[in-house]
């Protein structure tokens, strides 16, 4: 079986997938009387081909154990995707670029507490993997007539590494 390291999630390493959603480095400024801080512009919804229009959903994502085997991806050429979870914790994405799907270009990332990711339309991307517990994530992509979702099995299944000083495992 192949491996696939997992990295930390950045706004960096994430560039060529998509956006982080995140506080941390995002523009903000003082709205409604200085009562509310908006941080604004956090991702690039792309959703609007063929006629399409936003949707906001809400995806209840099943815990997972480690280790994690990759056997299949799935990308929406037609929009975006967010998701963005409503309380901190742990999950894991694996992305490839958009394109002709190939495994020697998938990368895997762990995200740190209130990170969300949003994929760029037609990134290849594994469904979600959350870890520890039943988690809810906002959901935002396209919705419209035009089919959205192409999936493939993987050739041979991935496992996801690791590094030791990673406190994923446990």
């Amino acid at each position: 079986m192949k491996s696939l390291q997992m990295e930390r999630l950045t706004r960096a390493a994430f560039a060529p997938f998509g956006d982080v959603i995140e506080l941390d480095g995002a523009r903000h400024f003082p709205i409604n009387g200085a009562t509310t801080e908006r941080y604004h512009d956090l991702a690039h919804v792309d959703v609007i081909e063929q006629g399409g229009r936003p949707l906001v959903n809400l995806f209840r994502a099943q815990p997972r154990a480690l280790p994690v085997e990759i056997t299949m991806m799935e990308r929406h050429p037609l929009g975006s995707q967010a998701f963005i979870p409503l309380r901190a914790g742990r999950y894991l994405v694996v992305v490839a670029p958009a394109g002709e799907f190939d495994p020697a270009r998938m990368r895997a990332f762990w995200t740190d507490a209130w990170q969300g990711v949003n994929y760029a339309k037609g990134v290849w991307h594994h469904p979600l993997l959350a870890l520890d517990q039943l988690s809810d994530f906002i959901v935002v992509d396209r919705g419209g007539d035009a089919p959205n979702c192409d999936e493939l099995q993987l050739a041979e299944p991935w496992r996801l590494a690791f590094e030791p000083s990673v406190e994923l495992i446990g």
